[in-house]
């Protein structure tokens, strides 16, 4: 069930969202579309803990992982459905 989100985190999904959509990416990718922040690591522990991002290994590498974000509707809804 997603959470709501702090603003900061709430920009930097949002410019991962307008670039991966729901699309697969790396943190090599989230790293470039935010132009090499110190904060990427950050985001995706965060948007991850609140339910925003899915996590899975890579199929060629388990060391990396791959990176699904939640579409804003889908969390949006799972919001409400915590104060059902």
């Amino acid at each position: 069930m997603a959470l709501p989100l702090p603003k900061w985190i709430m920009q930097r999904y949002s410019i991962l969202w307008n670039t991966f959509q729901d699309k697969e990416f790396d943190h090599d990718a989230a790293s470039n579309v935010l132009n090499n922040e110190k904060t990427v690591s950050i985001a995706i522990s965060k948007l991850k803990k609140n339910n925003w991002l899915e996590i899975k290994l890579d199929e060629t590498d388990g060391r990396k992982r791959v990176y699904k974000l939640k579409s804003p509707e889908q969390a949006i809804t799972e919001m409400g459905e915590k104060n059902e």
